[in-house]
C-alpha cells in the first residue's frame, strides 16, 4: 500500500493499466505474458481484464522522487488508427478499450 511504501522510504508513482496515464487495459495482457503472472502468482484476468482475486494490484512502478502522474488527453481517429496498426489489432477493438478517451463517437463515423 501507499503508506507502506512511504514507510520504507520509497518515492515514485505506480501507474495502473486502465488509469489516466495508461488508458489501455489490454497492456495487462502483455504484462501477464512477459512475466508469467498467472503461473507465478495465481492472479488471473477476467474477460474484461479485471484481476482476480479483486485485492490484486498491478502497474508500472517508477521509483524516483521526480516521477509525476499525468493524464492522456482525448485522442482522435487518426491516432486510434495508428495505434491499431502498431498493435496489429482492429480499430474497433482499440475503440472498445479506449472509449473514455476518444475525442469522437465511433458510432457516428
Amino acid at each position: 500500500d501507499v503508506c507502506g511504501r512511504r514507510e520504507m522510504g520509497w518515492e515514485g508513482i505506480g501507474a495502473g493499466a486502465g488509469y489516466r496515464s495508461q488508458a489501455d487495459h489490454t497492456e495487462k495482457l502483455t504484462m501477464w505474458r512477459l512475466e508469467n503472472i498467472a503461473e507465478n502468482t495465481g492472479i488471473l484476468l477476467t474477460e474484461s481484464l479485471a484481476m482476480t482475486p479483486a485485492a490484486a494490484v498491478s502497474g508500472l512502478y517508477f521509483s524516483s522522487p521526480k516521477s509525476k502522474y499525468f493524464a492522456v488527453g482525448k485522442i482522435s481517429r487518426d491516432q486510434v488508427e495508428d495505434y491499431a496498426r502498431r498493435k496489429n489489432i482492429q480499430v474497433a477493438e482499440v475503440e472498445k478499450w479506449l472509449g473514455p478517451i476518444l475525442s469522437y463517437d465511433p458510432e457516428e463515423e
